[in-house]
């Protein structure tokens, strides 16, 4: 990395991340220009054992998706961790993915062009121990690879995975008969194997709690029909059906559908959950919280992800600009959240305060952050750092080309990169 990277210090030269930890640099000795987007590794290590733990316990396979960092050494953290594979959402990432070191991999997205096709034998053909899944949602979709494997040298057919969707709303199969009709189709095709069954049930989810509980409850029954209409035609091609399901909302509610028994084959459940592993300071942590009542946890997952930002100008009375925008913080959901002020001068996690309820981000420029506060309360300085939460972390990480990670002291002792 050097100064070509976003924030990284003009004065550095070239490092690399493992270089990062001997420069000494400090979040609050001001070494990094701002924005800077900060991982907390104590967070970080939290949220990567939390989770493995929870799916250890339901008994179910962990295989994160992807997507919401393209970071390859995120990616190898939650290997470490025990993570039976990963998701992604297209070729290119599953490369990234590959030379990463995964080697289970769903495709949780349909795969129909000639060149991803092609892409994706070209990267079986290269691992012989690679093994990878991809969703097919309809015949239009299934003709289209069997025309292309059609014309190509002999080569073992795809392994798939029937999606069944919500009625207006993302992919998959709409109706009990076109899912019927597609997987029997897929069972006669010799372009692919039908090895088990997806679904997304964060398209039901609305984050409240009986709404969620009903909708989910409904998609994982539809699903499960399906499953066992498959399974009694014998169609699924594998020694094991594939069921996977879960994004990072409601992943409790589809664990009937990962864990169902009395088929005729054993069934490898995977839980699909991506942004467990930085989440976030909005959109998740209200879905959390609903999960926590249900499961009756004392507490889940923790924030990990920030962007500290300084305060440059504060042109009026109850008006500050930060130096952040559009360019550097996920505004997809809502916009970022104020949550520490560290006034200029401060070098001691132990003085950085909580921000005032009154202070919130009213808008974003491409560079600037609006930050609207009480002016007869606690007011900003020029050069003070404000500390901002977001929502929806994935839009924040294809913004950066790294990330430094940090202790809970201020300390900068790694980083890592994406992949977007």
């Amino acid at each position: 990395m050097d100064a070509s990277y976003k924030s990284f210090p003009g004065v550095a030269g070239t490092l690399r991340a493992e270089d990062i930890a001997a420069q000494h640099w400090s979040l609050l000795a001001d070494d990094l220009a701002y924005p800077l987007a900060v991982l907390r590794r104590s967070a970080l290590r939290h949220n990567l054992a939390w989770m493995q733990g929870y799916a250890e316990r339901k008994r179910v396979h962990l295989a994160p998706h992807g997507k919401t960092t393209m970071s390859p050494e995120l990616f190898r953290m939650q290997l470490d961790a025990g993570a039976w594979g990963l998701t992604f959402a297209t070729i290119f990432q599953l490369g990234v993915g590959v030379a990463a070191g995964v080697r289970k991999a769903i495709i949780a997205n349909q795969v129909l062009s000639a060149a991803d096709l092609a892409g994706l034998r070209a990267l079986l053909q290269a691992h012989g121990d690679l093994q990878v899944w991809f969703l097919v949602d309809s015949l239009a979709q299934l003709r289209l690879i069997e025309q292309w494997s059609a014309k190509q040298p002999v080569f073992p057919p795809f392994d798939v995975l029937l999606e069944i969707g919500v009625p207006g709303k993302r992919t998959g199969c709409r109706t009990q008969e076109e899912a019927l009709a597609l997987a029997q189709a897929m069972h006669q095709s010799p372009a692919v194997r039908l090895c088990g069954v997806e679904c997304y049930e964060g398209n039901a989810a609305q984050c409240e709690n009986d709404h969620d509980v009903q909708a989910v409850t409904d998609l994982v029954r539809r699903v499960l029909a399906v499953v066992r209409l498959c399974d009694a035609q014998h169609w699924f091609a594998a020694d094991r059906i594939l069921l996977t399901a879960g994004g990072s909302a409601v992943f409790d509610l589809v664990l009937p559908l990962l864990t169902t028994g009395s088929l005729s084959q054993p069934v490898a459940g995977v839980l699909r959950s991506g942004c467990y592993i930085t989440h976030d300071h909005g959109h998740y942590q209200r879905y959390l919280k609903l999960v926590e009542q249900r499961e009756g946890l004392q507490d889940s997952l923790l924030p990990a992800l920030e962007v500290w930002t300084m305060v440059q100008s504060v042109p009026e009375p109850g008006l500050a600009f930060l130096t952040c925008g559009r360019r550097d913080i996920s505004y997809d959901i809502e916009l970022p959240m104020p949550q520490r002020l560290a006034r200029a001068g401060v070098r001691h996690m132990a003085d950085v305060i909580a921000t005032p309820p009154d202070w919130r981000i009213t808008a974003l420029n491409d560079q600037h952050a609006y930050l609207q506060f009480d002016p007869s309360g606690v007011v900003p300085a020029v050069g003070d750092r404000v500390v901002l939460g977001l929502s929806h972390p994935c839009t924040t990480f294809d913004k950066w080309r790294w990330m430094v990670v940090a202790e809970d002291d201020g300390l900068v002792t790694g980083a890592v990169h994406t992949c977007f």
